[in-house]
């Protein structure tokens, strides 16, 4: 269990603060083992699938210089044109290579742990600069140590593995002498790339392991006490930022609960201008007319609208409207000594439903 210099435990996850935190600092859970894998299976394919135009640039290479061999001045002038052909050939041939290893890098650290673009990394930070403590830590510290022993058994299993490939390839050797030297050749060729890839798929688990190793640590690392939970609820509840962002997000979406209830409402009581009150009623599921939606000013325009859209009918009564506003939340029964009062209003609007099914 991991424990604070001061001896709690920590036994809670991290939250998205710490988490957000953690990234802004360039902190993130990334294997390098991947991007490494990734980086030489793609150079390797790219020297499989373009290996025509690297032996013809190549092959131009040489024809020019040991075709003119005989002739040849070995004068600092005259070399001149064989170096910048020569420069000119090894940059056609290397840097589709790098460019393609640098968007392979980039997409490894994309796939792992998504976009992510801080400037804080970046910050320069002195205490870097103190050899001493930078030594102390690169040899003493538990991560170096993990990060060794992480080396020397990536290195131990390639190199078991390599041997056993190579010591079955020196057995089947001995028959190369019966063959031709274009068939050594292709042996040699075969033989190869049949180490490459096998060597792939063994780096491949190694990478793998390793990605979740760094996703484990990643979050173990960023684990906090039930104290440091507490505290982090505390800093975000205190913010009234965040608070008046959070009352507004809830304002929302009531209203737009709210209105949505509106088009079910049997009738709209208004003031008529500054106070509307929907009201439902429905004589198998109410006991009395329910409150579904209430308003002042542009609340009360908008209920207004929405009835009219819907065909609710709108009553204007100034006092009724006022004191149902005041008395009741939404959701709420109407008070018993508004019953007679709101019973001759819906008694008039089905009335008018009525008429309206017969025409």
């Amino acid at each position: 269990m991991l424990e604070t210099p001061d001896g709690q435990e920590k036994t809670e996850e991290a939250t998205g603060k710490r988490i957000e935190e953690a990234r802004e600092k360039g902190n993130v859970p990334k294997s390098m083992e991947i991007n490494s894998l990734l980086i030489f299976t793609s150079g390797i394919l790219f020297l499989i699938l373009f290996k025509g135009f690297i032996a013809e640039n190549l092959f131009t290479l040489s024809y020019k210089i040991f075709s003119n061999l005989n002739t040849l001045d070995l004068r600092i002038d005259l070399l001149k044109p064989y170096t910048f052909t020569a420069l000119l050939i090894y940059f056609k041939i290397l840097s589709p290579l790098f460019i393609l290893l640098i968007i392979v890098a980039l997409a490894a650290n994309i796939a792992q742990f998504g976009f992510e673009f801080r400037l804080k990394p970046l910050e320069p930070k002195w205490t870097k600069l103190n050899i001493f403590s930078n030594l102390k830590g690169l040899l003493f510290s538990s991560r170096a140590v993990v990060e060794l022993g992480k080396n020397i058994l990536k290195l131990a299993i390639i190199t078991i593995f390599v041997v056993i490939v190579i010591w079955d390839f020196i057995k089947n050797s001995v028959e190369l002498a019966k063959l031709t030297i274009k068939d050594i050749i292709n042996y040699l060729t075969a033989a190869l790339f049949s180490l490459i890839w096998k060597l792939s798929l063994v780096y491949a688990a190694i990478a793998l392991l390793d990605f979740y190793y760094q996703r484990w640590k990643f979050k173990r690392d960023l684990m906090m006490t039930k104290q440091e939970v507490k505290e982090e609820f505390k800093q975000t509840e205190g913010d009234p930022e965040i608070k008046s962002r959070i009352r507004s997000k809830q304002l929302q979406l009531a209203r737009s609960r709210m209105m949505q209830e509106v088009p079910k409402a049997n009738v709209v009581i208004t003031n008529p201008t500054h106070f509307a009150v929907a009201l439902r009623y429905d004589q198998t599921k109410d006991e009395a007319p329910v409150v579904v939606a209430k308003g002042v000013d542009e609340v009360a325009l908008r209920i207004k609208k929405i009835a009219q859209e819907n065909n609710v009918y709108i009553y204007e009564d100034v006092e009724l409207a006022r004191t149902l506003f005041r008395l009741c939340d939404i959701g709420d029964s109407i008070p018993e000594n508004l019953y007679k009062a709101v019973a001759k209003i819906l008694a008039y609007v089905f009335q008018l439903k009525e008429k309206k099914t017969i025409i």
